[in-house]
């Protein structure tokens, strides 16, 4: 009897420790870039791309993003353990052409699943800039060219990516892939009524001449039909010349500007200066690149700062 009960006694332990060993590797999940991390890993390579592959994800998966809060991403520099992130992500999404460092980690580190939102954005060149002026910024080293990148601040053109990211989600997790393309559809609905309200907010203003610190508005200005006028081109760090400002002086002077648009994450003050002199006001706008750390604090999200721009579009620009 004894040497029976002892034999139960092993088996019930065998099988315990069996489903503790189960129960451990479930826990884990399918995270690659961790090693230990819960549900699928997204490497997000800036905030906007962050936004969408959360959205759709939700509890499902994990998402990282590689340019820090509040930094300016077109500067970012990777780390090794960064490169080494982008290999062993479950997915990498990232925009092609605008961070050269991600670029580079992808091209070396060739993970199996990425989505390239340039793909899916239909990007578009950037109409304000002529050849001369082109082959002046490539001279002094512009890492965009004319080809502007800035396709988030139309939402219709967000939602478009969402969907390549859902769809790529369901190849890496093809178990839950009717709540990927359920979080595609929501996202979808939600960016339709931001879009709407942008619409109908901005109705009165068509037409109306929208100058910026740099040229990063084009998408949004033609969504809405503004028409955008950069005091800087598609590179945020470019001093503008001295021609270049008495050609915005002749605009604001033409078109009865009243508001100068800085943005956030980069100084103000070229736009604060030449507003004073023009004897007009200044305001902000953000190009949702990061979010400040304001925005961060004070729990804003993608919609909640793009509604801000409006807020700020509407209070600013000269609208019948």
């Amino acid at each position: 009897m004894t040497s029976t009960r002892a034999t139960g006694a092993a088996l019930t332990s065998l099988v315990l420790a069996g489903a503790a060993t189960l129960a451990g590797c479930s826990a884990q999940g399918t995270g690659g870039a961790g090693g230990e991390s819960d549900g699928v890993v997204v490497l997000a390579s800036f905030y906007p791309l962050q936004y969408v592959a959360q959205q759709i994800g939700g509890d499902l998966v994990t998402v990282d993003n590689l340019t820090p809060p509040a930094a300016e991403p077109h500067d970012l520099e990777l780390s090794p353990a960064q490169v080494r992130e982008i290999g062993t992500a479950d997915l990498v999404v990232y925009l092609s052409g605008f961070q050269a460092a991600v670029d580079e980690g992808v091209e070396s580190r060739a993970p199996e699943h990425v989505v390239d939102a340039a793909d899916a954005a239909g990007l578009v060149e950037h109409a304000e800039e002529t050849e001369e002026e082109h082959a002046e910024h490539a001279d002094e080293g512009d890492e965009h060219g004319s080809t502007d990148p800035h396709f988030w601040l139309d939402p219709s053109r967000l939602a478009a990516v969402g969907q390549a990211v859902a769809d790529e989600l369901s190849a890496v997790d093809p178990e839950h892939a009717d709540q990927y393309a359920a979080g595609a559809l929501q996202l979808g609905e939600r960016l339709d009524e931001l879009d709407q309200e942008m619409a109908d907010g901005l109705a009165a203003c068509q037409g109306a001449t929208l100058v910026t610190s740099h040229a990063a508005f084009g998408y949004l200005a033609d969504r809405y039909a503004l028409e955008q006028v950069g005091i800087a081109e598609l590179d945020p760090e470019a001093e503008p010349s001295p021609a270049r400002l008495r050609e915005i002086g002749a605009v604001v002077k033409e078109n009865g500007v009243t508001t100068l648009y800085s943005e956030t994450l980069v100084s103000p003050k070229v736009t604060e200066t030449l507003a004073a002199d023009l004897g007009v006001s200044t305001a902000v706008l953000d190009p949702l690149e990061g979010l400040s750390e304001e925005a961060a604090a004070a729990g804003d999200d993608y919609v909640s700062v793009m509604q801000a721009n409006l807020a700020a579009l509407e209070d600013g620009l000269v609208c019948a």
